[in-house]
């Protein structure tokens, strides 16, 4: 499997770099992209690090909010035959709430109609191809990490806490065990790593790469999730985006060589 971030919130080159996530993947010859950042510049990126994004077979939207699915259309000009997997309950709703004010952070509105033909919902435990899989939370009362993070969807005229039912793990099984794409991981890594563990048992995960969404988290939060993380045993964590520079350092801290950071323009291979 080869990995190529395509943007993300640092670059340590020429290529540019915004608060979104946008990650294309190779694997047993198929072409896959995951997210589309905030804006189009992914696709400039793309041809800078040779990405083709036209040959791109499947996109996947990790989770219903902007900064993962508003470069959509860009690609969707790029590349005029894959579909967008997103998950059932992927809907333009979701709002981040400061104070008692609510701001909207979801898919931009009229995204989903305009593309409908594009768009793909998917359920359950998802088989997107031969050990590539698509798999929702399973663990309860997600919506009480929802409140704390400030993450709310609106239904009617009422907003509830998140509790992250459009959000998904991208799972590839390689050579050297399972690899998790999760791009914010709202619901927790450490659940995660469990959900995707007790829906493949007796298959070992070797990494989880994605944001952590610890950047506005308390240090007693970080130390925590660091110590679920451990208690996994997963090899690798590759993180950035939404972490935060001060919560990888204390992750860092926390787990050692473990933790490696992402930045625009990343590549790297496993299995």
């Amino acid at each position: 499997m080869l990995a190529k971030i395509l943007v993300d919130n640092r670059s340590k080159n020429e290529l540019a770099c915004e608060w979104g996530l946008a990650v294309y993947i190779e694997h047993e010859g198929h072409k896959l992209l995951l997210d589309t950042g905030t804006t189009g510049v992914f696709v400039k990126n793309a041809e800078s690090m040779g990405v083709r994004l036209e040959e791109v077979e499947y996109g996947i939207l990790s989770h219903a909010h902007y900064d993962h699915s508003d470069g959509m259309s860009a690609f969707f000009e790029k590349n005029k035959t894959a579909k967008f997997y997103l998950r059932k309950g992927s809907e333009e709703n979701c709002y981040g709430k400061r104070w008692i004010f609510y701001k909207y952070n979801g898919i931009a509105k009229g995204l989903l109609e305009k593309y409908k033909d594009r768009i793909l919902y998917v359920e359950g435990n998802f088989t997107l191809l031969p050990g590539v899989s698509l798999l929702p939370h399973t663990t309860p009362g997600l919506e009480k990490i929802g409140k704390r993070a400030g993450l709310y969807i609106k239904k009617g005229r009422r907003w509830y806490p998140d509790s992250f039912v459009h959000e998904q793990s991208l799972v590839i099984d390689t050579e050297e065990g399972l690899v998790i794409f999760n791009s914010c991981s709202h619901g927790g890594a450490d659940n995660i790593i469990r959900e995707v563990s007790e829906a493949f048992p007796g298959k070992e995960i070797c990494a989880l790469i994605g944001g952590l969404h610890l950047y506005r988290s308390t240090e007693a939060e970080i130390r925590a999730l660091a110590e679920g993380i451990r208690k996994t045993g997963i090899r690798k964590v590759i993180t950035g985006h939404c972490t935060g520079t001060a919560a990888f350092d204390l992750l860092k801290a926390e787990l050692g060589d473990t933790v490696e950071a992402l930045y625009t323009g990343m590549e790297f291979k496993i299995g």
